[in-house]
């Protein structure tokens, strides 16, 4: 285990329910990657500039498919998953 608590916002469980049945089980699949380690090369994390200067902490994106993404904080030890969806919601 890694350390790390998980909670997700709100706005995440709502866009996830809109979600795709195909689209659910590349979340699921990229979930049990995630939860050992939300850096793992396998996700392709990397910084979202715009989404960090908005919320004022380092806001991160997992790729789950090709246009299918995962954005998250790290504080204090704790992930939080903010939102799922397409490039769409790297708009602040």
């Amino acid at each position: 285990m890694n350390g790390y608590r998980y909670k997700a916002a709100p706005k995440f469980w709502r866009n996830y329910k809109k979600l795709t049945a195909i689209q659910v089980r590349s979340v699921l699949a990229a979930w049990q990657i995630f939860k050992r380690d939300p850096f793992d090369p396998r996700l392709k994390t990397h910084k979202i500039h715009r989404l960090s200067a908005a919320y004022g902490k380092t806001v991160y994106a997992v790729e789950v498919e090709r246009d299918l993404r995962v954005v998250f904080i790290v504080d204090q030890g704790t992930v939080f998953t903010l939102d799922v969806g397409t490039h769409d919601l790297y708009r602040a």
